[in-house]
């Protein structure tokens, strides 16, 4: 293919992303799809190489991107096949993301897979909102090892015990992500009825080689050497405070080493992450960095190398609580990189953000009536400040990319009053350019229910860079108590919690006057 050929099959395979990304949001059913976009697409060749996605979510596209390889070798795959997977030490994120996959055949061959992930709000942990504090993955809900949904297109028996699984076909929310799937499946086809088989293959290839230029071309424009950062977790929310987060970076001629085995020991709670999460992290720092017109690909991680030590916080072992390790340390790894990068480009690299998805979880399980409800949602905060620009306020930031529930929406689905949604105003931290702020959302609960907030920098606030203060921390409180950052408990009918998100460091001292 020409610049203009390979141009035109990039945006051709981007928009198949796009598409299936619209099917699943217009079909789903939960707030957490159609209005937080807690979902993601990609493409993949037949060896499991990532060459497209769409602008979704960062620790959903960088992990499947790490894992995708070891999961299509091990399967017997045939045409109308749809393979179910969360378990996070194959391949996952956390148990509430599901990846569905679905192999792509062409003329009797395999020339690639489609695939999308989704957050369940009901995963089958006892917690309502399967968010739970957690001391180990069983806790967490039902784990689906690589489990095929439909074979040749026909439910299979034996699947794991989920509501939306237990008819004759998927409901809900699995069924708009099948969906999507088949109208990835299909327009890949097509794509590759139009090119013919080997000119398709030719463009996932030379896409990749040329993403892998451009990558390579930027980061050999980064000072070679060694540089250190260091950053801390709050806590586990079970006793242990301080948890290190420790990134030694090498840099050498078109190469990138991340070096965290001085990162802490596997910690009781569930802030510990397998490394395909911690390796979404760093490629998203890292495609920062590149230009926007990057392809979003295998290619531009190919001089990037991770190493992690098994059995810490950052490769975790089984079975190993790991539900906030997805949220909370993956964005936390984020400003570490950011830290480390702000050494070598210290006119380009901003302050900490929020550091935090803030993860609330709430809902009542009736067993006598035989009624659940469960609902999750992320919440905002300000950003960090740049050495061209102020943070922007009340955003969700790296790793997150999801949207705000509507207040309408999430009044209408569930027994919640939402008595005050503000900007956060002055959390951002002071400098030259000032931090975003973050914001306050305050609900009132309507009916008993339980709740449980997995969240950070409560205790730590978001740093400032280049002389910028820090960001304001964050602040949960139940009728007007501290709540800690990460706690489960029950609550009242007429009960409020209000949470106060935390601000964006700043960047430069501020000047007089």
């Amino acid at each position: 293919m020409n610049a203009i050929e390979l141009n035109l099959f990039a945006s051709r395979v981007t928009a198949i992303c796009d598409e299936m990304g619209l099917v699943l949001r217009r079909a789903a059913f939960s707030p957490n799809i159609k209005d937080r976009l807690d979902f993601s697409c990609a493409l993949f060749g037949a060896q499991g190489e990532l060459f497209a996605q769409a602008a979704h979510i960062p620790v959903h596209l960088g992990s499947m991107a790490y894992a995708m390889a070891d999961l299509v070798e091990a399967q017997d795959w045939r045409a109308g096949d749809v393979l179910a997977v969360n378990d996070p030490y194959l391949g996952g994120t956390h148990l509430p993301d599901v990846t569905l996959i679905s192999p792509v055949f062409h003329e009797a061959t395999l020339v690639g897979f489609v695939a999308n992930r989704a957050h369940h709000a009901n995963i089958g942990c006892d917690t309502p909102g399967s968010m739970p504090v957690s001391a180990s993955l069983d806790e967490e809900g039902v784990i689906i090892p690589p489990t095929l949904l439909l074979r040749e297109g026909r439910m299979q028996p034996g699947l794991p015990d989920l509501p939306e699984l237990k008819g004759e076909s998927p409901s809900g929310d699995f069924a708009a992500q099948v969906g999507a799937n088949r109208v990835g499946v299909q327009r890949l086809q097509s794509l590759c009825s139009v090119l013919g088989i080997q000119k398709y293959r030719d463009g996932m290839v030379q896409l990749n080689d040329y993403a892998e230029r451009l990558a390579r071309a930027r980061l050999g424009e980064l000072h070679p050497g060694q540089y250190h950062f260091t950053d801390w977790l709050d806590d586990d929310g079970q006793g242990n405070s301080r948890i290190v987060l420790d990134l030694v970076l090498r840099i050498a001629a078109n190469a990138i080493e991340l070096d965290l085995t001085a990162s802490s020991d596997e910690v009781p709670g569930n802030l510990n992450c397998p490394e395909s999460v911690v390796a979404a992290a760093a490629y998203y720092a890292f495609r920062c960095l590149l230009p926007a017109e990057a392809p979003a690909c295998e290619g531009l991680f190919r001089c990037i190398s991770l190493h992690t030590r098994p059995g810490s916080v950052v490769n975790a072992r089984r079975p190993a609580a790991v539900a906030a390790g997805n949220v909370e340390t993956s964005t936390r790894l984020v400003d570490l990189v950011l830290g480390a990068l702000a050494q070598v480009l210290p006119d380009q690299i901003p302050a900490a953000s929020q550091g935090t998805m803030n993860n609330i979880a709430m809902g009542n399980i009736d067993a006598a009536r035989g009624t659940r409800w469960d609902y999750y949602e992320t919440l905002a905060g300000g950003m960090g400040a740049g050495p061209h620009n102020a943070g922007l306020h009340a955003v969700h930031s790296h790793m997150t990319n999801t949207l705000n529930t509507p207040v309408e929406s999430l009044e209408m689905h569930y027994p919640l009053r939402v008595m005050e949604y503000a900007q956060r105003r002055g959390s951002g931290g002071n400098g030259k350019h000032g931090g975003g702020d973050g914001v306050i959302r305050e609900y009132q609960f309507l009916e008993a229910a339980e709740l449980t907030l997995l969240t950070e920098r409560r205790v730590l606030p978001p740093w400032g860079l280049a002389g910028g203060e820090p960001g304001q921390p964050g602040r949960n409180a139940l009728n007007g108590k501290p709540l800690p950052g990460k706690c489960n408990l029950r609550v009242e009918s007429g009960d409020r919690l209000r949470i106060e998100t935390p601000g964006g460091g700043g960047w430069g001292k501020a000047v007089a006057g």
